[in-house]
């Protein structure tokens, strides 16, 4: 594509971001849908996000992704945020407006909802217990969203317990923080890793899998590797697994259509990102 004084920029900031697919998904649909735009990946340091962010009003850049670790202060320099960012209280979406304004908003809650729709579609908010690991930005935007739509029971699990008692405050009589031991995954329907553990190949996060429900479901938001080590416990312990990609995709989609006006175009991201990967399915 030709890049000129109308081309819409927009793009991912994270630290790190090196490993995103999310500009070859969205780039992908730029194209497939000939759309006069542009996403690319942006990494301050952590220090400087705050100026890093501010620095983009006026709307040159239309907006950007948020991931790890800048979510809770996307939200935090906001002017204006959805409903749905406040409950989270993080923001995985920056719009920056022509006004100088900029405005919050938190799709991981239709990431997750579309991943389980993908690959776990018997699963339902009335299952039973769901159990969060992590309270980060990406475990509140699960969490809220998992407690707006009817689970009646979400145990947060981190390691830092005031950060798991903060975030079940804010998500509401639904949630609880819960030690990292067997009792917090006993009857459980859903087991959500939100940490960055098992990124690039390593160990997950501690679960005790043997003691979940029949039929529980597993989702990783980790999809580097695809198959996690987290996922590969959960597959011997003969539970559904959920890969990460499907919740990136899920979330990109509605994020794609804030900054460029329009829906995705429909073509098959999953299998260009499979191949990004080096996986064949």
């Amino acid at each position: 594509m030709t890049i000129n004084g109308q081309t819409v920029v927009a793009g991912v900031v994270g630290a790190p971001v090196a490993h995103s697919l999310s500009p070859l998904i969205h780039n992908a649909w730029l194209a497939a849908g000939d759309v006069d735009g542009v996403y690319v990946p942006f990494t301050p340091p952590a220090a400087s996000f705050e100026a890093f962010a501010l620095g983009l009003r006026g709307g040159a850049v239309r907006g950007l992704n948020v991931t790890v670790p800048f979510k809770e202060m996307a939200l935090a320099i906001a002017d204006r945020a959805s409903d749905r960012a406040i409950a989270a209280g993080a923001a995985n979406l920056l719009l920056f407006r022509s006004d100088g304004s900029i405005e919050a908003d938190n799709t991981d809650g239709e990431g997750v909802f579309y991943a389980l729709a993908s690959q776990a579609p018997t699963w339902t908010v009335a299952a039973g217990p769901v159990v969060i690991l992590g309270a980060g930005g990406a475990a509140r935007g699960a969490a809220s969203a998992l407690a707006a739509a009817g689970v009646a029971e979400l145990r947060i699990v981190n390691r830092t317990r005031d950060r798991a008692e903060a975030l079940a405050a804010a998500v509401g009589p639904a949630a609880r923080a819960a030690e990292l031991s067997p009792a917090a995954f006993e009857g459980a329907a859903l087991i959500v890793n939100a940490t960055t553990l098992g990124l690039g190949g390593g160990h997950g996060p501690a679960a005790a899998f043997g003691l979940a429900a029949n039929g529980a479901v597993v989702l990783d938001m980790v999809y580097r590797p695809l198959r996690t080590e987290f996922l590969q416990r959960a597959a011997t312990a003969g539970l559904i697994c959920v890969d990460g990609l499907a919740m990136l995709i899920g979330q990109a989609a509605p994020s794609f259509e804030a900054f460029f006006a329009a829906p995705p175009p429909d073509i098959d991201v999953r299998a260009l990102c499979l191949a990004a990967l080096g996986e064949t399915a």
